[in-house]
């Protein structure tokens, strides 16, 4: 899961970049027409409702463009928006707020997409116990920051990297199975080999496997594209301490069809790698002084 002082240190770097692919040239069109010691406030509009996610990041982007603007946070991330809310004030250079306006809005718009997607899917299985997670489905560069606007959503992050968990896929099980290794083969090397502090998923496609699995040892099962009745069987059949996930091109209409089998988690791809960006504004006071 990710933590702040990890968001801080990786939301910094990523910034950089974005700002250098946006302003390295500078902004000739603010630098020719805006007076240098012309002051402004602006505000942040919300124009569609949803979840907020990114509002540390905006502050950041504003004051590595110009540390002397104020930035003031009125609506904090988790919290809902709706069209016309103001969400951050900032007061200062007009110049310096012109030249961080885009990228600061679209860090907002991106991270508030994926807030406001998770919270659907979260609302759908509402009431049940059942934790929506993400996967690493995210854009390159963007994980740590996608992954936080997850949590915002009320969602919850599986692995954050490939050094963060033992998952045994369907490609890894194909490759050592040619190598004349079975399913509970496979996971009892794993399961000898791995850190102790790693647990064992494995990804499977029938209960007989997960039954396999479970029986080599594997603390996490991954039921996919299986059905809900098979999902169900599997959730029956499985020992207590054996964590279920639901995974495999779930919609949100199925979510919570799926959450009622029983299973301990569902990853949702799609909360990232479809989240349709929320919009924003930038809008100055129309009276500058």
């Amino acid at each position: 899961m990710i933590n702040k002082i990890k968001l801080s240190e990786e939301a910094e770097n990523i910034i950089d970049i974005a700002l250098a692919e946006d302003i390295s040239c500078g902004d000739i069109t603010s630098e020719i027409l805006i007076p240098p010691k012309l002051e402004a406030k602006a505000h942040i509009l919300a124009k569609e409702e949803g979840v907020l996610a990114g509002g540390d990041v905006v502050r950041l982007v504003f004051l590595k463009v110009d540390p002397e603007l104020v930035v003031e946070l009125l609506i904090q991330d988790g919290e809902r928006v709706k069209p016309g809310d103001i969400v951050a004030v900032i007061t200062g250079s007009v110049a310096g707020i012109l030249k961080a306006e885009r990228v600061a809005l679209n860090f907002l718009s991106r991270l508030s997409g994926v807030a406001s997607l998770t919270a659907r899917y979260v609302a759908q299985a509402q009431g049940l116990v059942v934790a929506i997670t993400d996967t690493r489905k995210t854009l390159p560069g963007l994980r740590v920051l996608e992954k936080y606007a997850v949590l915002m959503g009320g969602g919850q992050n599986h692995r954050l990297h490939l050094g963060d968990g033992i998952l045994i896929k369907d490609n890894h099980i194909a490759a050592l199975e040619a190598l004349g290794m079975s399913l509970k083969d496979i996971v009892a090397k794993a399961k000898r080999d791995a850190p102790q502090s790693l647990k064992v998923e494995v990804e499977v496609g029938t209960v007989e496997e997960a039954l396999d699995a479970a029986q080599a040892g594997a603390d996490v099962i991954m039921l996919d594209n299986m059905s809900p009745d098979e999902m169900k069987q599997a959730v029956e059949l499985l020992p207590k301490p054996v964590k279920i996930e639901a995974s495999g091109g779930i919609k949100l209409d199925d979510v919570r069809l799926v959450a009622a089998t029983g299973v301990d988690a569902i990853p949702v791809g799609a909360i990232t790698h479809s989240a349709k960006a929320l919009d924003f504004s930038l809008e100055l006071e129309e009276k500058i002084p």
